[in-house]
């Protein structure tokens, strides 16, 4: 990943924060057809190994997984935010006109070890784990045990575990570090008035600023 000198990579509780609230990633592995990728939900695992682990699982009917040698690196692509930048936001806009578009992102390029798990059982604490995150704090959640077990079974049979041992990660922070105070005030302003999208940058940018100045 190219980082300028602007962007310097963030911290390891910043990339750790930014797995641990994602909920899906590209998985890309290399297999004799040549680069495969699949769009997985995952749970970070941080106490998984030295760097901790990516926890999903693929469709049985899904090549991707048994086209990729066991122990091979693969790549998880995580983002966080993004949105449009528009030139106008900027007040050096107004002094000297030389601005142009852009866009800002938070990202981390997950590589490590692929494994596979052709196991009922891990699979099955796999597919809890991500379904315990994301019905945690819902009025009634859901649980995979409000489904009947020989129906869970059924599902279990049509996917395989996977997971990415982490070996190193590469993020990005790109976050108008590279403007002026003044300019930066004008992009979290602009952000502000879109929708969703664009707010989670502005946040993302304010929490930024206010980290840098300690």
């Amino acid at each position: 990943m190219y980082v300028p000198r602007h962007f310097d990579p963030p911290d390891d509780d910043a990339v750790h924060a930014l797995l641990s609230a994602q909920g899906a990633a590209d998985l890309v592995t290399w297999t004799p057809q040549g680069l495969k990728a699949t769009l997985v939900p995952f749970v970070f695992d941080a106490g998984s190994g030295p760097h901790g682990s990516l926890i999903a699982h693929l469709a049985r009917n899904n090549d991707q997984w048994h086209s990729a040698a066991p122990g091979t690196e693969a790549l998880a692509i995580v983002r966080g935010p993004d949105a449009y930048i528009s030139p106008s936001w900027y007040a050096a806009k107004a002094e000297h006109g030389r601005v142009v578009p852009t866009w800002n992102y938070v990202t981390a390029h997950v590589y490590g070890t692929f494994t596979v798990h052709d196991d009922p059982a891990w699979t099955e604490d796999a597919v809890r784990r991500l379904t315990e995150r994301h019905e945690a704090g819902r009025e009634r959640p859901w649980s995979v045990d409000d489904a009947p077990r020989p129906f869970v079974d059924g599902q279990l049979r049509a996917v395989v575990g996977v997971e990415l041992a982490i070996t190193r990660v590469e993020a990005k922070w790109k976050l108008s570090q590279n403007r002026g105070a003044t300019d930066v005030d004008g992009v979290v302003a602009g952000l502000g008035e879109g929708g969703a999208a664009d707010r989670a940058v502005a946040a993302e940018m304010a929490r930024a600023r206010t980290e840098s100045r300690g």
